[in-house]
């Protein structure tokens, strides 16, 4: 294998790596937030040297390009019952992010990928989607980080990205690497090495196995591949010494890897010793164990229903997390949040212009509570992490009334 590396102007890095049988594979480096590069797309593909288009995208990315309405379509009650309001809530933070920085450069993040996608389709060259699904990377990044670390995560995603400050210097030299997930994760992470391997490493294997298998599946003899500027180097490298046959790299890396035990057991835990606390309690007088059920109704449902109000729920939507925060917290395969987006959603229905103005609204702050898809995704956090809280307290309060009795 033979590789040629050039550098067009300040920002486009090209490599181009022979793979013998007179095939060809052009990667591209891009710069998601500069015109040139998108320009620099336009100016290879116009050449007429390419049988393929090779993108870092995914299905999902690629779809929103081709159907950016598709979020109209969206079954809020289908999200909630499969437990995907986290996931979905951190996707539009991360559009959130892009559109905050289109507007600030008013140039279209990924501008580069768009050109290359719609150029491809005009001349009716194939599209080769080679980047890993999103949902599936971040998936891996959240088990890649200990699970003490997780809400910290999750938190910061969305307090970073529902920001109305302007991109920093900082956070622009790392676009001009060209990785719009890095540069977001980056913005918050305490150890970015718990980041890196599935984000970046990961992703450039997984890039590298989907070329080499589009290479021995097809008749492509040159392909243009359009990849973010920090994905070049390790794409290229890989492309010469990938450590297992393509096919078998990809199933690796598309793997979630087994969730810990001990997160999963500590909410049952949890609920033994709140139980085991009410039966000792009345055991030892009724009237005491009266009062530490009250203090778990009190606490656990007021810091959901809590929660609840500062999502600005319906009134009712806030009585349902008072009344479903106690039970729901005995209970760890329902959450209260279930139970309280559930009433939101049947009391405010989204309307279709709701979910068309999804993705800019959450761009903006007050955003996430004008618009009733947004607000509902708030009212399951924030009531979730209102019960969440309750359980703790209540449960300390509990076991201090035990203790002083």
């Amino acid at each position: 294998m033979n590789t040629t590396t050039a550098r067009n102007g300040q920002q486009e890095p090209i490599a181009t790596i022979e793979l013998g049988d007179d095939r060809r594979i052009t990667l591209l480096g891009t710069a998601h937030i500069s015109r040139a590069s998108a320009d620099k797309v336009r100016e290879l593909l116009a050449s007429g040297d390419y049988d393929a288009v090779a993108v870092e995208l995914c299905p999902s990315r690629h779809n929103a390009i081709l159907d950016p309405d598709s979020l109209a379509r969206m079954d809020l009650f289908e999200v909630i019952r499969r437990g995907k309001v986290p996931m979905v809530t951190a996707s539009l933070a991360l559009g959130a992010y892009q559109q905050r920085m289109a507007e600030q450069f008013d140039i279209e993040p990924g501008a580069e990928m768009k050109a290359a996608v719609e150029i491809a389709r005009k001349d009716g060259l194939p599209v080769l989607l080679i980047d890993r699904e999103i949902g599936t990377t971040l998936k891996r990044i959240y088990r890649n980080v200990p699970w003490w670390k997780r809400f910290h995560l999750f938190s910061g995603l969305m307090a970073s990205l529902v920001s109305s400050e302007k991109v920093s210097e900082a956070e622009i030299e790392r676009l001009k690497e060209g990785d719009i997930l890095e540069t977001t994760f980056a913005q918050f992470a305490d150890q970015e090495r718990d980041l890196f391997q599935p984000l970046i490493e990961e992703r450039d294997r997984y890039m590298a196995a989907r070329l080499l298998e589009e290479v021995d599946a097809s008749e492509h003899k040159h392909i243009l591949a359009v990849v973010g500027a920090g994905h070049l180097r390790g794409i290229r490298n890989y492309l010469g010494q990938l450590p297992a046959p393509p096919g078998e790299v990809i199933a690796e890396l598309d793997q979630l890897p087994p969730p810990s035990r001990w997160p999963r057991l500590i909410p049952w835990l949890i609920v033994a010793l709140i139980l085991t606390g009410f039966t000792i309690g009345f055991m030892r007088s009724p009237e005491l164990g009266w009062r530490m059920v009250s203090d778990w109704v009190l606490i656990n449902g007021g810091l959901a229903a809590l929660g609840a109000a500062i999502a600005m729920a319906h009134p009712l939507t806030v009585i349902g997390a008072f009344l479903a925060a106690p039970l729901t917290s005995l209970n760890p395969t329902v959450g209260a949040g279930m139970v309280t987006a559930a009433i939101e959603t049947w009391l405010r229905k989204p309307t279709v212009s709701d979910f068309s103005r999804l993705r800019k609204d959450v761009s903006h702050l007050k955003g996430w509570w004008h618009n009733r898809v947004a607000r509902i995704f708030l009212v399951f956090i924030l009531s979730t992490l209102g019960s969440a809280a309750g359980t703790y307290l209540a449960g300390f309060r509990i076991f201090g009334r035990l203790s002083g009795y």
